[in-house]
């Protein structure tokens, strides 16, 4: 079972992602806070006017029980009538506004602030004008709508007691006529007497009462604090506008690096090699360590310092009886030609007979014969040759000039070795080589440009990739690891570097020192194969170095003798 990684792994993977893309977060935040600024200044510009009203208890209010405001109002209930079409009606009245009223109602809005009688009425409108217009006349409609309420309701129980004083009038004068004919001192008289007291003192109250009622002042509350031209429009809101646009387009932002470095199929980092593709990193080279097309690295400089590490770490991981390593490429390109020579030489520095094996067949003719120049030996013979038989392996193996522990088989002259990778020659050179040497490190084309990386790996004991950051993708890395494991070769690890250039024509130097050629093996080789040889040696010389002169007429000379 996997073990889960920890949670500061990923925020650095978060972390990481958000720094190698910060452009498009960047980018998408600039464009979140412009729309910002485009909304605030395209959004309709919105006013608003607030008026106070004082309002003032009438007889006719009462309080439900257990609402929200004490005394005899209910502000909540008065708060909600503000809005009513009624008053909208009379606002639009004083407003003389076209719009309708449930319009000019959509457009008010009431607070009640706690611990007072006090309504706060607020218009919006899109004019200063409109909105001071529009709160000043809802303040003033209210006030109207309730002083006419409360109005109505004192005319009504005016038109009641005025009616109860009429029939009581009425019962008085019936009682008295009653009475003027009644017999002096006699029962009925009491009767009458006693009736017309009571009937008098109702007449009294209603009359005392009516007389109240009609010099009742309404009131139902006063404008304490009237509308004010506004000076700023409260919406919208340029600064909240800009930073919400800038909030939104940072998360965008983010959200759009995480996805574009989740779905990216590119390797980027080291980190990515060991978490997207599961392969542990043996070294990671930087620009400043990382070589050039015709570099073996000095050992005490930045990029041999890295590949010692690599040695070390490689010898490390090596079992008992394992000598031969391929170095392979996730992609196309020289990278496994400077993991393979600079490992090689790197494992010969300690004193080990290394040999190094070039089966990488270049891309092109530009960069024809890479390990020849890198290490200052004859570009033929090589691979392809002792496989096609042409040559033995004594022949094909050149000494290096500056590391002399070191051996040498290139890839060969024209002819290539594709088809051969699998011979019973290759395993049987590969045999000898085992005998004669210490280690064999193989110089692999790419697994994705060919099989014969994985031919070549079944033939090894451990394998090594060459990973070329932003050119290598991650499922080339995944298939490179599949193949090598249906052969069952072993993988130490990877090597990371930045992606290189590519060559161009003329690019490179001749290299600083050259073998002389080898001498012709005098059982399997005769003076038209030393011709051969001289005449691919003088082309790659030519073209690699204007001033190198070959004399091929001797050697013309000596096969016209021959024949």
């Amino acid at each position: 079972m996997e073990a889960s990684r920890p949670a500061s792994a990923d925020f650095s993977n978060y972390l990481g992602a958000v720094r190698r893309h910060w452009w498009l977060a960047l980018a998408v935040t600039g464009a979140g806070l412009g729309a910002g600024a485009v909304l605030a200044q395209t959004m309709p510009k919105v006013y608003e006017a607030s008026a106070s009203v004082l309002v003032q208890a009438v007889d006719q209010d009462t309080n439900a029980q257990g609402g929200r405001t004490k005394g005899a109002v209910n502000l909540d209930t008065e708060a909600q009538l503000v809005g009513s079409g009624a008053v909208a009606v009379k606002a639009a009245a004083l407003m003389r506004s076209d719009v309708s009223p449930i319009e000019l109602a959509r457009s008010v809005s009431v607070q009640v602030p706690a611990n007072t009688t006090v309504l706060v009425i607020t218009f919006k409108s899109d004019t200063p004008e409109g909105a001071q217009a529009g709160s000043h006349a809802f303040a003033e409609a209210y006030l109207r709508n309730r002083e006419e309420s409360a109005r109505a309701q004192l005319d009504k129980q005016i038109q009641s007691l005025n009616l109860k004083v009429k029939q009581l009038t009425t019962t008085l004068t019936g009682i008295n006529g009653r009475l003027a004919t009644a017999r002096k001192g006699s029962s009925t008289e009491s009767n009458l007497q006693s009736l017309r007291n009571n009937s008098q003192n109702q007449l009294n109250s209603l009359t005392g009462r009516l007389n109240e009622l009609t010099t009742t002042m309404v009131g139902g509350g006063s404008i304490i604090s009237d509308s004010r031209l506004p000076d700023d429009p409260t919406s919208p809101n340029t600064l909240l506008n800009v930073g919400t646009g800038g909030m939104i387009g940072l998360l965008l932002g983010l959200v759009l690096a995480y996805l574009r470095e989740r779905f990216d199929r590119r390797l980027v980092t080291a980190t990515d090699v060991r978490d997207r593709g599961r392969v542990p990193v043996l070294a990671a080279l930087d620009e400043r360590s990382t070589p050039h097309f015709d570099d073996v690295l000095q050992p005490y400089g930045p990029g041999g310092r890295v590949f010692n590490r690599l040695r070390n770490e490689v010898l490390a991981s090596l079992e008992g009886g394992d000598q031969i390593i391929v170095v392979t490429g996730t992609s196309r390109g020289s990278a496994s030609t400077l993991v393979a020579a600079n490992l090689a030489a790197a494992l010969a520095r300690t004193g080990s007979d290394v040999v190094l094996i070039g089966a990488h067949l270049p891309d092109s003719v530009v960069d024809a014969a890479p390990l020849a120049r890198m290490l200052g030996v004859s570009a033929v013979p090589g691979l392809s040759d002792l496989l096609a038989g042409r040559v033995s392996l004594g022949r094909a193996l050149q000494r290096t000039p500056r590391i002399p522990s070191l051996r040498v088989v290139t890839t060969g002259g024209a002819a290539t070795a594709a088809g051969l990778m699998q011979s019973q020659r290759l395993k049987d050179t590969l045999e000898t080589l085992r005998r004669q040497s210490q280690y064999v490190i193989i110089e692999a084309p790419s697994t994705s440009s060919s099989a014969d990386a994985q031919s070549l790996a079944s033939l090894a004991d451990a394998a090594i990739l060459a990973v070329e950051l932003r050119r290598s993708r991650r499922p080339a890395l995944l298939d490179a690891t599949e193949q090598l494991q249906r052969v069952g070769t072993r993988l130490l690890g990877a090597v990371v570097m930045p992606r290189l250039a590519a060559i161009q024509p003329g690019q490179f130097p001749s290299p600083a020192v050259t073998l002389p050629p080898p001498v012709p093996d005098a059982d399997t080789d005769g003076p038209t194969q030393q011709l051969s040889f001289a005449r691919q040696r003088a082309a790659e010389q030519h073209s690699n170095d204007a001033t190198a002169v070959i004399d091929l007429s001797s050697a013309g000379a000596a096969e016209g003798d021959d024949k």
